[in-house]
């Protein structure tokens, strides 16, 4: 990579933000050395065939002061996330921390372990559970928890337990209502752009130092071994609800619809320790994650937050979450629950009194201001979802992606319009001339306007790819947002060399087989390539060998429609299993275990218009 320095401007930017943020305040790396038992040394995880999944130890830059290249509070929250190890929370709660973007936290009980969340990858989860055992015994696993529905917190679930212990009753899974639902809808329905959108968002195919990716604010980056998924066998319904494992009482409130569809909190009388999840986490967190996701829901999650204070906040001493360290003693608990909640809540109210003065979701997002104390408070900083990026998703969740200007209402998309600005400016090269003069200003986001312009009418104009380059680049250091930082960076290095995919791929086999045949259906409906299906006119029948269930399918207008037990003639029956079914929408249409009786074209009719989707689409060029 053909990095830049930092430019006047950014480090003018820089020195402004050691005057008016307190980093005097020392507590949160007190708070990350608390209970330190043992590191993972060295802390690189591998898989199988030896490719590495994970690597902290690359963070080990993250010494000293911040550099010119990134904003010292990012650096500040990078070398706080970065710190690694088994930590004690209380007797008898322990936590693994900087192995996977995600924490895991290990609850003891009476003969074994509960395992609260089990990172993303089997592989980082089986090297933190052994250094847990290494250090606190060979404890059995008698359960997992999973807060909630994203992949990150229950994609490792293979380096804890197997299916087999699960179907013998040795292992329970617990989880909130909707969690399968959620969790697989979420990472195959649109799981493709998700996942591509995601390695611009985490970094995790960038190079590690000063000048490339220091973080993801929430945690370092995402690992990329083997996802997994299995369903649970208790599923928590109601707030109030008790349950004791292996001798723990754990007493749950429900949050459903905050950070993720499904989540719930949970509480440990024993231990007087309460889990937050993701929804109270050491910085501001997203409405509107960047890899894509439906919008969440700042007022409740700002409900639940109080309704948490009120329930758990007097008998609480130390409390967890999914990413970061904890915080201790019931004062600070409050006053950092309390933060947490006003933080989403302002977001909410204030949002919405500027839509009700007219303002757009640019507008909104530009005049808004975050309280004083909020301001100067390290757990409610931008570094994962950021005010700006949040007031656009409160916009998006209540009136949709149109401003009400009919000026907006019908655009030229992308490419059409960069065309016509880059006309009437008189040219390719004369926007490029535009754009360094607003470059050598300082002023980045006009250059990376113009700019955007001109790469998407010529790609390989080389004048205009590297000062695009150059200009993300600049934007990146600028960035207290880690995961903008990262989708800068992830642009300049795509537009200086090649596209790197996608790292992670949270629709992994065992994700997809959790799939209802509902759901399989609906995925191949999303698949189907609707202009060249237009003429097909089909009717088939599914038998789903394996679940005594048949459904009758048509593919008329483009549109796969189903009904289980449908009447009507159809043209082809295909008997096979659900698994198999999978396999063939994935492409495998000659392997075995497929039984077809009737005209054997539709099935090639049908394959020939399922399209696989583009897991390395371009993002920053046409």
């Amino acid at each position: 990579m053909n990095h830049k320095p930092a430019s006047p401007s950014i480090e003018a930017q820089h020195a402004a933000a050691y005057d008016s943020l307190p980093f005097g305040d020392t507590r949160d790396f007190d708070d990350t050395e608390r209970g330190l038992i043992a590191e993972l040394t060295p802390n690189v995880v591998t898989n199988g065939a030896g490719t590495v999944v994970w690597d902290n130890d690359s963070y080990a830059f993250l010494q000293g002061d911040a550099p010119t290249t990134v904003h010292p509070s990012l650096w500040r929250q990078s070398q706080l996330s970065a710190r690694a190890g088994l930590f004690k929370v209380v007797e008898g709660i322990y936590q693994l921390r900087g192995i996977d973007l995600s924490n895991m936290t290990i609850v003891e009980g009476d003969t074994g372990i509960i395992v609260i969340d089990t990172l993303l990858s089997a592989e980082t989860a089986a090297a933190a559970l052994a250094l847990y055992r290494e250090h606190r015994g060979d404890r059995k696993v008698h359960a997992v928890i999973h807060t909630h529905s994203h992949a990150d917190h229950f994609g490792g679930i293979f380096g804890v337990t197997s299916q087999a212990e699960v179907d013998a009753g040795d292992v329970q899974i617990i989880a909130p209502s909707g969690f399968v639902e959620h969790a697989v809808s979420e990472n195959v329905y649109a799981g493709t752009a998700m996942n591509r959108r995601a390695a611009y968002m985490y970094g995790a195919a960038l190079e590690r130092g000063p000048q490339g990716q220091v973080g993801a604010g929430l945690g370092q980056t995402i690992s990329t071994g083997e996802v997994g998924l299995i369903a649970p066998t208790l599923t928590i319904k109601t707030t109030g609800e008790m349950h004791t494992i292996d001798g723990i009482d754990i007493e749950f409130q429900m949050a459903p619809g905050t950070e993720a569809p499904s989540e719930m909190h949970f509480y440990f009388p024993k231990y007087r320790a309460l889990c937050m999840a993701e929804n109270a986490t050491h910085n501001l967190h997203n409405l509107l994650t960047l890899r894509g996701a439906v919008v969440r829901d700042p007022h409740e999650w700002a409900q639940y937050l109080t309704e948490a204070i009120a329930r758990f906040g007097d008998r609480t001493d130390a409390v967890f979450a999914s990413h970061h360290w904890p915080t201790w003693g019931q004062e600070r608990i409050v006053e950092f629950l309390s933060q947490q909640r006003d933080m989403y809540a302002y977001l909410h109210d204030q949002t919405l009194r500027f839509v009700n003065r007219g303002y757009t979701a640019a507008e909104a997002a530009e005049a808004f201001v975050m309280p004083p104390a909020l301001e100067q408070a390290w757990n409610t900083r931008g570094y994962y979802g950021s005010v700006n990026h949040n007031v656009k998703a409160i916009v998006q969740r209540y009136l949709g992606w149109f401003d009400g200007n009919p000026a907006r209402l019908w655009p030229h998309p992308p490419a059409e319009l960069a065309q016509r600005y880059v006309d009437l400016a008189g040219g390719i090269d004369n926007v490029v001339t535009a754009a360094q003069t607003a470059f050598d200003a300082g002023d980045f986001r006009w250059a990376a306007t113009l700019l955007d312009h001109a790469v998407f009418v010529d790609e390989h104009h080389h004048a205009a790819r590297a000062l695009y380059a150059d200009t993300l680049e600049q934007l990146a250091y600028g960035s207290e947002n880690g995961t903008w930082r990262d989708f800068f960076l992830s642009g300049a290095t795509e537009l200086r060399g090649a596209n790197f995919g996608t790292p992670t791929k949270t629709n992994a086999p065992s994700v997809l087989a959790q799939l209802t045949p509902e759901m399989v259906l609906d995925a191949i409906a999303i698949k189907i390539d609707g202009p060249n299906a237009w003429d097909l006119d089909l009717a088939f029948a599914i038998d789903l060998t394996d679940l005594d269930r048949r459904f009758r399918v048509t593919l008329r207008n483009g549109v796969l429609v189903y009904l289980e037990d449908g009447e009507g003639e159809v043209d082809l029956t295909l008997s096979l299993t659900k698994l198999r079914l999978l396999a063939l929408i994935g492409g495998d249409s000659t392997s075995e275990g497929v039984n077809m009786t009737g005209d054997e074209s539709v099935l090639q009719k049908l394959v020939s218009v399922i399209d696989p989707g583009d897991d390395s689409f371009a993002i920053v060029t046409p």
